[in-house]
């Protein structure tokens, strides 16, 4: 929940409450099973009091997901791009990105460049869409050429 919208002071109980945020999932199956049972505890909630909630759950991003088929294929020009020991695997992050309607069409590859400052750690630096997010734009020749390696050895795989 990123926002709670209702009432004027402390001890009026307000005639409407309004909560915005935004639900991520790893998949498709998993984001319909919480939309239900979000649903279904809001209403059961507001009932159990007497009131009545009106729920609106848009489905606005699908799942960013990297085919581990995929993955694999283009791992080694993403080491040879930025050596070998500056690439990490990263768990699933529940990032919404539209990235994901591409890879519904096409199978995609999604990396996370980087752009910390020098020396710091990517296990705890402030991420994106926090007060502390920094980027060093040295990183973008980096991005410019993993880019390049994943394009001319993705051509090359795929040549006919």
């Amino acid at each position: 929940v990123g926002a709670i919208h209702g009432g004027i002071r402390h001890n009026i109980i307000p005639e409407k409450v309004e909560m915005i945020g935004t639900i991520r999932t790893f998949g498709d199956e998993q984001q319909a099973l919480v939309h239900r049972r979000i649903t279904e505890i809001i209403t059961n909630i507001a009932e159990s009091a007497g009131a009545k909630a009106d729920v609106n759950i848009g489905k606005l991003y699908p799942s960013t997901v990297n085919p581990p088929e995929l993955t694999a294929k283009v791992l080694p020009s993403v080491e040879s791009a930025a050596g070998k020991g500056n690439v990490i695997a990263m768990p699933p992050v529940t990032g919404a990105e539209d990235f994901s309607f591409f890879q519904r069409e096409k199978p995609g590859f999604f990396f996370f460049l980087g752009g910390m400052k020098k020396g710091g750690d990517p296990l705890i630096t402030p991420s994106h869409h926090t007060p502390d997010f920094f980027i060093d734009e040295s990183g973008f020749l980096l991005g410019v050429r993993t880019l390049s390696y994943l394009t001319v050895d993705y051509m090359e795989m795929n040549k006919k």
